[in-house]
């Protein structure tokens, strides 16, 4: 019999606080939302349209890759939006388009991301 791994207590309270803490974004700045699945983890789900629902589910039981996927979806949304503004990046990834920005630009980013692990309580993402 295959024996199922659920999310501990333990990270059912980290990946709480992960959601609470990107829950600000929702309806803002990423298409994304965090939902409770019980001993199943936190699913995050992506790419909602009216007429599908949405159309990926991913499922976390560790708080810290929740963050990171999270985090990853706020950073691109972000240079994607930049991008927009400036269509030659349009033809670079996201990591080419971070890699062009002035660097106090980038700082500002990356602040975001310290005020994210910080409300989170995520140290080792």
């Amino acid at each position: 019999m295959n024996r199922k791994t659920y999310i501990t207590d333990e990270e059912r309270k980290k990946c709480r606080k992960v959601a609470d803490a990107f829950a600000e974004l929702n309806n803002e700045d990423i298409d994304v939302v965090v939902a409770d699945a019980g001993k199943f983890g936190f699913v995050r789900l992506l790419y909602y349209d009216d007429f599908c629902g949405f159309g990926k589910a991913v499922c976390y039981t560790d708080s810290a890759e929740l963050f990171g996927a999270l985090w990853k979806d706020w950073l691109n949304e972000q240079l994607f939006q930049i991008a927009l503004e400036d269509p030659p990046l349009m033809n670079l990834d996201y990591e080419d388009i971070f890699k062009t920005l002035p660097a106090e630009k980038q700082k500002q980013l990356m602040d975001r991301r310290q005020y994210f692990l910080e409300k989170s309580g995520i140290t080792n993402a």
